[in-house]
């Protein structure tokens, strides 16, 4: 493990205190040409499953072309690669880099720097509107003028979402502000690296500090949300997003990438985490109610299983 071999050395016992920010700060030690190559081996990794997927749908289904397109069988992984994983609910906005069609298809079909976008997730049976948008972005995915850059992962769950997280460049969530209760994909995209790029609503609100990725949907100025959304996510890929990744340095590793891959990790491991959450309730309420007594044996309790 990556961490263990650049992080143990100074900090042996860094799991059992990783809500602490001292501990990833260890993680600018990690040479950028390491993280990097992981980084890449990951979304190897996420490409081959999505490849054997539709490998599988060949062979016992005898899927046609357009169905194995749309399904992955032309991603590059070579190419910035956006993440969207989540519900198809109507409020997430699934679709809506979609707005300009003409646009996004000369984001995607940019012949020397590319882009990709891998969409997953399930809609609710009884969600009608959901179900139509996923239907629209498979049918996109089918079109040949996207060139294959475009992929709908099927069978969503939570396999495919580990693969997903480790294996995107980018992070992707537009819901309705102030609709995202939190966002957990983007709190697991951002601790392994992944670049969040997503509305100023849920955890991204406090999670962005603008070196660790991207914010759109703060100001506007007409009724017209989607399209004004849209339009600002395009001129981000283009002028901030696209030209990052592809900044690369002679031995092909992108240096500035790199750095907010660091500060994505830095800046959120130690915050969203399940153990930060629940040392925080023990210590601002739990404790609080309890005797002394009940309280240091309580502690104690902690501290015991903390060492298992």
């Amino acid at each position: 493990m990556l961490l263990n071999r650049y992080i143990s050395p100074i900090c042996p016992d860094w799991f059992d205190h990783h809500d602490k920010d001292y501990v990833w700060a260890l993680i600018d030690r990690v040479p950028d040409a390491k993280l990097w190559e992981l980084h890449y081996a990951l979304k190897i990794k996420l490409i081959n499953r999505i490849l054997q997927f539709k490998r599988r749908d060949w062979m016992k289904y005898q899927a046609d072309c357009a169905n194995v397109v749309a399904g992955g069988a032309l991603i590059d992984p070579n190419a910035l690669t956006i993440g969207f994983a989540r519900r198809f609910s109507t409020y997430k906005r699934a679709d809506l880099i979609f707005q300009d069609l003409d646009r996004l298809k000369r984001i995607l079909n940019n012949p020397w720097k590319p882009v990709q976008i891998i969409f997953a997730g399930k809609a609710h049976p009884a969600d009608d509107e959901g179900k139509r948008i996923l239907q629209r972005i498979y049918q996109y995915a089918q079109q040949p003028e996207f060139g294959g850059r475009i992929a709908f992962v099927e069978d969503y769950g939570e396999q495919v979402a580990k693969y997903l997280v480790q294996g995107v460049d980018v992070w992707m969530n537009n819901p309705i502000p102030p609709l995202e209760a939190s966002g957990t994909s983007g709190m697991k995209a951002a601790v392994n690296g992944v670049l969040n790029f997503s509305i100023a609503d849920g955890w991204w609100i406090e999670g962005y500090n603008g070196k660790n990725g991207w914010i759109f949907g703060k100001n506007h100025t007409n009724n017209d949300r989607n399209w004004e959304d849209a339009s600002e996510m395009y001129s981000i890929l283009e002028k901030e997003i696209v030209p990052c990744y592809y900044d690369t340095d002679l031995n092909g590793i992108p240096r500035r990438w790199v750095g907010m891959m660091k500060e994505s990790i830095k800046s959120n491991a130690p915050r969203f985490s399940s153990r930060r959450m629940v040392k925080e309730y023990m210590h601002k309420y739990y404790t609080s109610i309890l005797s002394c007594k009940e309280c240091n044996a309580f502690l104690d309790q902690i501290t015991y299983e903390e060492k298992l």
